[in-house]
């Protein structure tokens, strides 16, 4: 959870994505206070009666309190802006990107939007939700790029991140990124459908993007090898065929964003799947 935050608090580039770091770090710390205090008297040699240690626990609880009220208060004024600001997105499908943290979100929303949204091969690069405007042929919607989901997110980093996880409630279709040349790319899936399950947003009509197949490996076996496949041994076509016989009702496309494989693909789903969400949101605006 430390570890997790460190990350979040060097990748934070907006005052909104600080003040979210920096309430969760506090929320974090506020139980430990103890702890670390206890530890500190003894190395001073306390004989366990209320000391300095103590009086400057409480001291210290009281500011971490106020400042985190503060940074409450703070975050939902700035939550309530960008409520309003969703509100006023009308007549456009909310379209929102989630996936496992480094499946390539932001490469996708750079090269569906033609702007430059901090793209990186890191942990976390995207803190801030980024909204763009988007056309695929006769069709406007809105793409938003969210912060990377990961295993056991912890709940003050949820409720930190509550404005960034609210874009992917309120949005009508969902884009999952997967990262498929990752060995536990089944996993990672698992993981985001988990925190969705947890947003109320596990059935919202979905779109499964599996990326990064120019990096895709697999070991292929000999034809005499008697054992059973593993994992490893599934090719690419193997897992595609997995995939349709088990979620058949979810569109999947295979891309690289990287490499631009696949996208005019990738373009189509999309069309297809939002214009059909668009025409069940706005039937009485027409498409030209």
């Amino acid at each position: 959870s430390n570890l997790i935050l460190d990350i979040f608090a060097s990748r934070a580039q907006t005052a909104h994505a600080r003040a979210q770091v920096e309430l969760a770090q506090l929320q974090y710390l506020l139980p430990r206070l103890t702890r670390l205090w206890t530890h500190l008297e003894r190395q001073k040699g306390g004989i366990g009666m209320r000391g300095p240690g103590e009086t400057q626990i409480e001291t210290d609880r009281r500011i971490i309190l106020d400042k985190i009220a503060l940074l409450k208060e703070k975050l939902k004024h700035i939550d309530k802006q960008k409520a309003t600001q969703r509100k006023q997105r009308t007549q456009m499908v909310r379209v929102a990107l989630v996936g496992y943290t480094n499946v390539g979100k932001s490469t996708i929303m750079n090269m569906l939007s033609k702007s430059e949204v901090f793209a990186e091969n890191k942990l976390f690069a995207t803190l801030d939700t980024t909204i763009r405007k988007v056309v695929i042929e006769n069709l406007p919607f809105l793409l938003t790029d969210t912060v990377g989901f990961i295993r056991k997110l912890p709940h003050h980093l949820i409720e930190s991140f509550k404005s960034t996880l609210d874009e992917v409630k309120e949005a009508e279709v969902l884009v999952h990124v997967v990262d498929i040349s990752h060995p536990a790319f089944e996993d990672h899936i698992r993981v985001v459908n988990e925190t969705l399950q947890d947003l109320n947003a596990l059935d919202k009509p979905t779109i499964m993007v599996f990326n990064k197949i120019d990096a895709f490996t697999y070991v292929k076996k000999d034809e005499d090898d008697l054992l059973p496949k593993t994992r490893e041994n599934y090719s690419l076509e193997d897992l595609k065929k997995m995939w349709m016989s088990r979620e058949s009702e979810v569109p999947s496309v295979y891309i690289s964003a990287v490499k631009k494989i696949n996208i005019e693909e990738f373009k189509q789903v999309l069309y297809d799947n939002i214009k059909k969400t668009h025409l069940s949101i706005y039937p009485n605006q027409l498409l030209y």
